[in-house]
């Protein structure tokens, strides 16, 4: 993906091509066509000869998509948030409600990571000692093996290893 360049913003013409509009958003052509087809972004015209025109409006609407999707809101959420566009009063308790919403559902992946976090540390600490979680004896056993892992090596005095 090429970096964001001004001077695309505003092309030659009245109005952006999509190609000209994804690269002024950063993002590849087939992110606008999905946005479309997800109802999130439409053209706002067609030309003479059948191809999307897009206004600035569509450019500010694609990159507040984009920017939504960075900070973390899924695209129902992000529908919900430019559905917030049409109404007439303030959307600040909607908005805040999505966000709380969105911020719990991260701080609930975030304790589900580190229990998976945990667990794998707990596995490397395991492998080849016959404990628990011993996934390598485990991989072993499943394929028929029954001295999956070896004693670990030390070495000796005088430099060589040796098996204990």
């Amino acid at each position: 993906m090429r970096p964001h360049n001004p001077a695309h913003d505003r092309p030659a013409g009245p109005a952006h091509t999509i190609s000209q509009l994804a690269r002024s958003a950063g993002v590849p052509v087939s992110t606008v066509r999905y946005y479309e087809r997800a109802g999130l972004l439409r053209p706002d015209a067609r030309t003479g000869a059948n191809y999307r025109s897009y206004t600035p409006a569509s450019l500010a609407r694609l990159r507040f998509i984009k920017a939504a999707q960075a900070t973390g809101f899924s695209l129902k959420d992000v529908r919900e948030l430019l559905g917030l566009t049409a109404a007439d009063g303030s959307p600040c308790e909607e908005v805040e409600t999505l966000t709380r919403n969105r911020l719990a559902e991260v701080r609930q992946k975030i304790k589900e990571l580190r229990h998976v976090e945990a667990v794998l540390l707990k596995s490397l600490d395991s492998c080849c000692k016959g404990e628990s979680l011993d996934l390598c004896n485990e991989i072993g056993r499943l394929g028929g093996r029954t001295d999956v892992c070896k004693p670990p090596t030390k070495k000796s005095e005088k430099g060589r290893l040796t098996l204990h």
